[in-house]
């Protein structure tokens, strides 16, 4: 009796406005460990506090984490083994791998999802869904999933917020993160995506949606948050589209109204490696892009322009580009004289290095001078430094609206800028941490 009352409170929903939420029960909840054979009549058992380990082995029916609610306090964990051999969940037709369903508080670490070249995603928060928040993603290793440009690594088609996605390793999909819906309506935010490796994919790494007016929804966030992507690893040296090019980022606008109006896109530390057919960075909103590298050897580096809204509030600082066509370009539909926008302190080498934005403040120059004043901005990852050479420091400054934003006081690989600063290294080391190449970037003073 006991028991089936512990069970009958955890499943109990509320209605508000419309929208069904758990209401979390207040017990402990065991360890289990779990095998391919009962993982799903544990992992149904799951209250806060709990921890599902699977044990390695071939997951053949999914991950169905439906209306499953921990507390910030005791969240739900499912998770796999941290080192080989890995609990593996493979594709099935007609089913998202791991399918989320109105929960919260959820972290799912360690699994491998093998996405066997079917038309179905890795991580869904399905579109049927009314909310999913306070969901972390680590650890996940997410490859086959390319059948077409349109399945996802990654996806959530419904209200969400609070999500981290982080140490995740994403090959071959045919888009990588693609968070919200392309009608607005299902909005991501303040969600924090980092020291990811997101390589090979058809369409966009990563994509977050535009926003149109938010739900009146329990424990959203408040007016004035911020999605912060920071020290991911995002590629499209090979396997992007040309028929549907898709940047390696993009990110939409919040909504023009209302609550989330005054949201920000915070996009730093990350390295942007190549684009056949695209540009690397391409935005609207409210966006603060710092610290990154970005290389394109066939195009263009960053674009701010119109996309189903327009740019807000721009700043655009401690960049170091290299492109083979356009830098840096900010385009405009209408400007709100309100909306600051900032390009400074970058090193810039393309063959338009601005485009709607003043050079001053900036070290700007054709290709090919990228050699007479970085390191070695030619060379393979692994080999590639971009490193200033000492007659860039002339060029430097300090900015003070740069200490607005989280760790800007930090250069590419976590150490300290100093007071003058260009570019996205600080100028006073000799030489890099550890070069750039395709492999999650590690914590700040690791190598």
């Amino acid at each position: 009796m006991i028991k089936l009352t512990r069970i009958l409170f955890l499943r109990l929903i509320m209605p508000v406005a419309g929208v069904l939420f758990c209401i979390p029960s207040s017990f402990a909840n065991p360890a289990y460990t779990a095998t391919p054979d009962n993982y799903l009549a544990r992992l149904r058992a799951l209250e806060p506090g709990g921890n599902l380990l699977l044990m390695p082995g071939e997951y053949k029916d999914g991950l169905p984490v439906r209306h499953l609610c921990g507390t910030a306090q005791a969240p739900i964990v499912i998770r796999g083994p941290d080192s080989e051999p890995r609990a593996v969940f493979v594709a099935r037709p007609g089913h998202n791998t791991v399918s989320i369903l109105n929960s919260s508080y959820v972290t799912i670490r360690d699994l491998d999802l093998d996405g066997r070249n079917l038309p179905v995603d890795g991580v869904k928060c399905e579109g049927h869904a009314d909310w999913a928040h306070h969901i972390t993603l680590d650890g996940l290793r997410i490859w086959g999933h390319g059948n077409n440009q349109h399945i996802a690594g990654i996806s959530t088609k419904c209200p969400a917020w609070g999500w981290v996605i982080r140490n995740n390793v994403i090959e071959r999909a045919g888009t990588g993160l693609y968070l919200g819906n392309s009608d607005g309506r299902a909005p991501f935010i303040a969600g924090l995506i980092e020291h990811n490796l997101i390589v090979g994919t058809i369409g966009y790494n990563v994509q977050i949606k535009h926003q149109q007016p938010r739900p009146a929804l329990p424990e959203m966030p408040p007016d004035g948050s911020a999605t912060i992507v920071r020290h991911n690893v995002f590629s499209k040296a090979s396997a992007g589209s040309r028929k549907m090019a898709r940047p390696n980022m993009l990110v939409g606008h919040w909504p023009l109204t209302g609550p989330g109006a005054n949201d920000r896109h915070l996009v730093y530390g990350n390295l942007f490696h190549q684009n056949l057919h695209e540009s690397l960075f391409q935005g609207e909103g409210n966006i603060a892009l710092y610290n990154n590298l970005l290389v394109n050897h066939s195009g263009d580096a960053v674009r701010i322009q119109p996309h189903n809204g327009s740019p807000g509030r721009i700043s655009i600082f401690n960049n170091t580009v290299i492109a083979k066509k356009s830098g840096i370009t900010i385009l405009r539909r209408r400007h709100d004289p309100a909306d600051r926008q900032v390009v400074t302190a970058n090193i810039v080498f393309a063959q338009s290095p601005m485009r709607g934005a003043p050079p001053e403040g900036n070290l700007t120059g054709t290709l090919g001078e990228a050699r007479d004043f970085l390191a070695r901005p030619f060379a393979p990852l692994g080999e590639m430094n971009l490193m200033p050479a000492v007659k860039v420091r002339k060029h430097a400054a300090d900015v003070p609206f740069f200490h607005a934003y989280p760790e800007s006081g930090l250069d590419f690989d976590g150490d300290l800028h100093g007071a003058s600063r260009l570019g996205a290294y600080a100028l006073d080391k000799q030489r890099p941490n550890r070069l750039p190449e395709l492999a999650i970037k590690p914590l700040a003073g690791k190598k």
